[in-house]
């Protein structure tokens, strides 16, 4: 790894089951599925054995997706075509008992705009530049983060790329990445 970022490639291309490693092989991330009944609930978890050779990284351990109802999809879903799919709900991070509206760490400022934007626990805003093969994270001055798809001939599915200055808060940063591919994969416009 190098001493000027944090790299960690995704195995699973499937945003509610997925895993992150880094280059040492070390598990970093895990996104799963805890629950279908009577909503989907999905959390993500920040390895306990990754932070302990990242001491930088501060902030919560784990992130939960709590989603809304399911409501009868209008043309083809990730789930099938006709097949229910969540609304937006809310999240929480560790165990806090603030919920944040989903709406709310991926807003949108202009409607063409394919950005999106949210507020870290410290009061800052960040903003995803989204395509469809990269994402960027920026407070408009610094990156502190890049998502990239893989090649076909990678053995893993995605690299994120941490800078420095986004290891005090890469909790939220690779919760607001899974978040914006989650809202981008159900088809939520906003």
């Amino acid at each position: 790894m190098s001493a000027t970022t944090y790299v960690l490639l995704q195995y699973g291309s499937d945003v509610f089951n997925a895993k992150f490693f880094d280059l040492e092989g070390r598990s970093a991330f895990i996104v799963c599925v805890v629950s279908h009944n009577p909503n989907l609930v999905v959390k993500l978890i920040r390895e306990a054995v990754w932070t302990q050779h990242h001491p930088g990284a501060m902030g919560p351990d784990a992130a939960y997706f709590y989603f809304g109802p399911s409501v009868p999809a209008s043309g083809s879903s990730i789930y099938g075509a006709g097949t229910p799919t969540p609304l937006p709900g809310y999240l929480m991070y560790g165990n806090n008992r603030n919920s944040i509206p989903m709406a709310y760490m991926r807003r949108q400022k202009t409607e063409a705009s394919l950005s999106r934007y949210f507020m870290a626990q410290n009061g800052k805003e960040f903003k995803w530049r989204i395509s469809q093969q990269r994402m960027e994270l920026t407070d408009r001055r610094t990156t502190y983060a890049t998502w990239e798809l893989s090649s076909p001939t990678d053995e893993f599915d995605a690299r994120i790329t941490i800078q420095p200055a986004g290891l005090p808060f890469v909790t939220e940063i690779m919760t607001t990445l899974v978040l914006n591919r989650m809202g981008d994969s159900l088809g939520w416009s906003s």
